[in-house]
């Protein structure tokens, strides 16, 4: 093991996820260390990285291969620190700062206030980060992430497949378009500190705090 080398690895479904990966790997490289960045079916083994970043889309769920791929490798993953980001066009505001002990970082231009926040509508409700995060967590527990980074994503209706454009139009409701918010993702990725994933709490903008209730 390179203490380092960090490994950005990604799904996609349309290719603009591996932009995002590319600013984050950036960021990281910053002070000297070696990224590399690669499409989760490309990573033949995680021995030679000291630390590692996996990213993903979501639509149904986060990505599939980005969720495979943790769960394949999730004891190794277990042995070093590990940072999650995820790419979305809909995301419901809470005052959740992490989810089941892992530090969450909301893009602040992406999160969207809720109708009530007593109650939620099935919409609203599925786009909380509990709901795309927990599943996440839950399917590889030997993996503890040290951060947990949400940003806007780009939708291209015409490069998604029919089940997918289905659900985005009757479930999500999102008009195609490019919503990456690119000083927030290079903000975060910074704040993983190149070289060391150490266990902090990571802050997207100074100006838009995300503040309140953890966990539930």
């Amino acid at each position: 093991m390179d203490p380092g080398r960090i490994l950005v690895t990604y799904a996609t479904n349309a290719g603009t996820t591996a932009e995002v990966a590319q600013a984050v790997a950036e960021e990281l490289g910053r002070t000297g260390a070696s990224v590399e960045v690669l499409r989760v079916e490309e990573v033949r083994s995680l021995e030679p990285y000291a630390a590692v970043v996996v990213g993903g889309p979501m639509i149904i769920g986060w990505h599939r291969a980005a969720a495979r791929f943790i769960r394949r490798n999730r004891r190794a993953l277990g042995r070093v620190p590990v940072a999650y980001f995820f790419t979305a066009m809909s995301l419901t505001r809470t005052d959740h700062t992490s989810v089941d002990g892992t530090p969450v970082c909301i893009d602040p231009s992406l999160a969207k206030a809720p109708g009530r926040a007593d109650r939620l509508s099935f919409r609203e409700s599925y786009s909380t980060v509990v709901r795309y995060l927990r599943p996440v967590l839950r399917a590889a527990p030997e993996v503890r992430p040290v951060s947990a980074g949400f940003f806007g994503g780009r939708l291209d209706l015409f490069r998604l497949k029919w089940w997918q454009r289905l659900f985005v139009l009757i479930v999500i409701q999102e008009r195609p378009g490019d919503r990456r918010n690119w000083p927030a993702i290079r903000e975060w990725a910074a704040s993983l500190r190149a070289g060391r994933l150490c266990q902090m709490e990571t802050t997207c903008d100074p100006a838009h705090p995300e503040e309140g209730r953890a966990d539930g």
